[in-house]
């Protein structure tokens, strides 16, 4: 299973009630969407970390 980082975010009450309903609308929660929308806007940006393809042990 993958670690997760927890930390506190601040944000303005309009942007979280926008946000929630967007994850509404996608079937998300709120913390699923904004880790979908952090992602897609690092692999836009070509920030994302390359991932090796793992070797299988013989």
């Amino acid at each position: 299973m993958s670690k997760r980082k927890s930390f506190v975010l601040r944000i303005d009450p309009e942007v979280f009630k926008q946000i929630e309903k967007w994850a509404d609308d996608e079937f998300r929660s709120v913390n699923g969407q904004l880790e979908w929308m952090l992602h897609k806007s690092l692999k836009e940006a070509k920030r994302l970390p390359k991932v090796r393809p793992k070797k299988d042990k013989e």
